[in-house]
């Protein structure tokens, strides 16, 4: 029998930017998570919903999740879709985030797929203040 080399897995940690401000990113997989805080503050940009929700036990990461509906279209779409919004939180969480915070993008219909990504990056800052 020959081994074959076992693909890496996903890990649960987003890729931070290595600014002296940032902060570590983990991600959201559970449903309950995704649950509470979808009952946490809402704030509405054009290119997604954030959803802020503070952790009891609060620790120095913060953990973000990203969900897109089938209102944003088929699964490459929701796909396209998701790709930016870790990529928006990739870039905008370490520096303007706060620990021990859940954050949740949702993608919205035809603006997270199509938005330019320069203003996306810039909502996420502003609902971020």
């Amino acid at each position: 029998m020959t081994s074959h080399p076992v693909p890496p897995t996903r890990d649960t940690a987003v890729e931070a930017g290595t600014g002296s401000g940032s902060l570590p990113l983990e991600r959201l997989l559970k449903r309950a998570d995704f649950l509470r805080a979808a009952r946490g503050r809402r704030v509405v940009t054009p290119g997604f919903i954030l959803q802020i929700r503070p952790r009891p036990v609060a620790g120095d990461v913060m953990r973000v999740g990203f969900t897109c509906s089938k209102k944003v279209g088929n699964a490459v779409a929701r796909n396209r879709a998701k790709r930016r919004l870790r990529e928006v939180a990739r870039l905008v969480l370490p520096q303007h985030g706060q620990s021990g915070t859940d954050y949740v993008l949702v993608g919205r219909a035809q603006a997270t797929a199509t938005r330019p990504f320069a203003l996306m990056l810039s909502d996420l800052q502003a609902a971020l203040r």
